[in-house]
């Protein structure tokens, strides 16, 4: 009996079919970018409404200051309230913007620690719309921040001489303001090892320019050296643009310097928090 061996054919390995690689998109156009920046950012306003919370530091924050600040201390340094609130208020709008930018960084920092950008690097997306996303959300934010300190403050008194334009023009400087230095604060996010050191490098930065500024005292009542550092932290300028436009209705070179100052930060930080973001992620 003989007995019949069928051999199996022999594949060359060189010849085995593979699955296509999957095409990876060289650059995204500007279109599909400015897409993308605005899906993440519909995305951070959705988180925002599920999570009121991050919502405390531009409700009750900037409502504890003014009170705070304006009941305690208006008598002390300006002899009542009513004197006081034209220097309080686009001071105090000027601290919470800054105090809310903040909150940019650590939910960044969150965000990556937890693995959301991981999900996002495997996407064929610009490498920016992660970060611009968000900070084109935060913009709501610093907007609820300033109106809930001026809605306070003409509760209290206050009563902006600059008219609906000037206070118009000095709440849209505070956004930008709060936008471009929150770049700063999304770049010590992508350097920061976890959300805890981020708030507390960012505090260390963030107290010194907003209490060594003019904007809750005279600078003239200040010692000499203190008053040269006033003079030179670029808070004051926009401390002192937002009182000239916001009690004043005058555009002076004070908010000109404030704008060439945010353009400065925002033209410095953002290929520095991009630089980084894309290779810690």
């Amino acid at each position: 009996m003989t007995a019949t061996v069928t051999s199996a054919p022999v594949t060359n390995p060189t010849t085995t079919s593979r699955p296509a690689a999957r095409s990876v998109q060289a650059s995204v156009s500007i279109r599909d970018a400015l897409t993308q920046i605005t899906t993440l950012a519909w995305r951070a306003l959705v988180k925002m409404r599920r999570n009121p919370e991050q919502l405390v530091d531009v409700t009750a924050m900037p409502i504890l200051f003014t009170t705070m600040f304006g009941f305690m201390f208006g008598g002390a340094i300006s002899g009542s309230l009513a004197r006081y609130l034209p220097t309080l208020i686009p001071g105090i709008i000027a601290m919470t913007t800054i105090t809310s930018c903040v909150a940019a960084g650590v939910q960044l920092r969150e965000d990556m620690d937890k693995g959301v950008f991981d999900r996002f690097r495997s996407l064929p997306i610009a490498r920016i719309a992660p970060l611009a996303g968000p900070m084109m959300a935060d913009l709501a934010r610093y907007a609820v921040a300033v109106s809930v300190t001026l809605i306070v403050g003409v509760l209290m008194g206050y009563r902006p001489g600059g008219g609906v334009l000037g206070v118009a023009a000095g709440m849209v400087l505070a956004v930008i303001t709060g936008w471009s230095l929150a770049w700063i604060f999304l770049w010590i996010g992508t350097k920061a090892k976890s959300a805890g050191a981020v708030q507390g490098m960012s505090m260390t930065l963030m107290f010194p320019l907003v209490f060594l500024s003019n904007a809750f005292v005279p600078v003239s009542t200040l010692p000499g050296w203190l008053r040269a550092v006033t003079r030179v932290n670029p808070v004051s300028y926009v401390v002192s643009a937002l009182r000239d436009l916001m009690n004043h209705g005058a555009l002076t070179a004070q908010v000109g310097w404030a704008l060439l100052g945010c353009a400065a930060v925002a033209a410095m930080f953002i290929p520095l928090a991009v630089r980084s973001y894309s290779r810690r992620v």
